[in-house]
């Protein structure tokens, strides 16, 4: 079954971005593989990011689409970022002049905490967990949801 996420046969690469406050975590991945792997995150200040920091990342990874988590509650209303998530993802749109898609990010950063945990435990990671490694886990957690089908399709 084809990856909806994919043009023709050309595999796309893709950035996704949990947006938040202070840091915005970053994660990339391809149509092909349909994997996503955390990159290192971005400090905001009150919410405006490090848009240097964002376009050395777009530069280096040349992705053909950006994934940005939206924080909507269990109930689907928004949740209290939602807004600047939308706000975030049309400044990236109009920035870089790439389609940017949306997915719901509800639950992201509680599912890779425990998961990042599991690994130190378990040897397999030895620096300890930070925030940021979370934020960047949850950004891997989005684009996974996006490969897999769920959120809109801005191509």
């Amino acid at each position: 079954m084809p990856d909806p996420g994919e043009t023709g046969r050309h595999p796309r690469i893709a950035l996704a971005f949990d947006y938040g406050l202070r840091r915005i975590g970053m994660a990339a991945g391809d149509t092909l593989t349909a994997t996503a792997a955390p990159r290192p995150a971005v400090a905001a200040r009150a919410g405006v990011p490090d848009w240097g920091a964002i376009a050395r990342e777009i530069h280096a990874l040349a992705p053909q689409v950006l994934i940005v988590g939206v924080p909507y509650n269990a109930d689907g209303s928004d949740g209290t970022l939602a807004q600047a998530a939308r706000d975030f993802a049309v400044q990236l749109a109009e920035r870089f002049a790439l389609p940017v898609a949306h997915v719901d990010e509800h639950g992201s950063s509680l599912e890779a905490g425990p998961a990042l945990r599991e690994r130190r435990a378990s040897g397999q990671r030895r620096r300890r967990v930070q925030r940021e490694d979370i934020d960047s886990a949850a950004a891997a957690v989005i684009l996974t949801r996006w490969l897999a089908g769920e959120g809109d399709r801005k191509t």
